[in-house]
C-alpha cells in the first residue's frame, strides 16, 4: 500500500479527521480473547471496584490502538506509521450498560520531518478528561 496523503500536501497544524470510538463491554471482552489479556479490572466490576476503580476499565493497549486509527485511516497505509507512543493518563471508564463509553480522537500535524516524515499529535478523550498523554506518531508520507 502507499498512503493517499503526500508529504507535499500537508502543512504544519493540517487536522486530521476526528473519529469517535464506541467502547461497550462486549468489546473489552472480544479484546481481551484477541490479546490474551483477561485482567479482572477489564471485565469484573467487583474486581474493578475492590481495587480502587470506579468501574471495570478499558484496556490500554486497546484504547492505544483505537486512537492510532484516526492516523492509519488518514494516511491510508497502518505500515506508514514509523513510530508510536502514549502516556496512559486516565482509564476509559466503561458501564455496563448498552452505551458503554465513547473514545474521542483528534490528530493534527505538529512537525513536518526530514525524509517525507511528519510528526503527528494525537488527542484521546472519554468523559470529558484526556486517556492518553504524549500521543505521537510519526509517519512516513508518499
Amino acid at each position: 500500500m502507499t498512503t493517499k496523503i503526500g508529504y507535499d500536501d500537508v502543512e504544519v497544524g493540517t487536522e486530521l479527521p476526528a473519529r469517535s470510538f464506541p467502547v461497550t463491554r462486549a468489546t473489552l471482552v472480544r479484546y481481551a480473547g484477541a490479546s490474551g489479556d483477561f485482567n479482572p479490572i477489564h471485565w469484573n466490576e467487583k474486581f474493578a471496584k475492590e481495587v480502587g476503580l470506579p468501574d471495570v476499565i478499558a484496556h490500554g493497549m486497546f484504547t492505544m490502538a483505537e486512537a492510532i486509527r484516526v492516523v492509519t485511516d488518514w494516511a491510508g497505509d497502518p505500515g506508514a506509521v514509523v513510530e508510536y507512543g502514549v502516556r496512559f493518563t486516565k482509564p476509559v471508564v466503561v458501564p455496563n450498560d448498552e452505551t458503554g463509553a465513547l473514545v474521542e480522537v483528534s490528530a493534527k500535524v505538529a512537525a513536518k520531518l526530514a525524509e517525507g516524515r511528519v510528526r503527528v499529535d494525537l488527542t484521546a478523550m472519554s468523559a470529558g478528561q484526556k486517556v492518553l498523554g504524549m500521543a505521537r506518531a510519526v509517519v512516513r508520507l508518499g
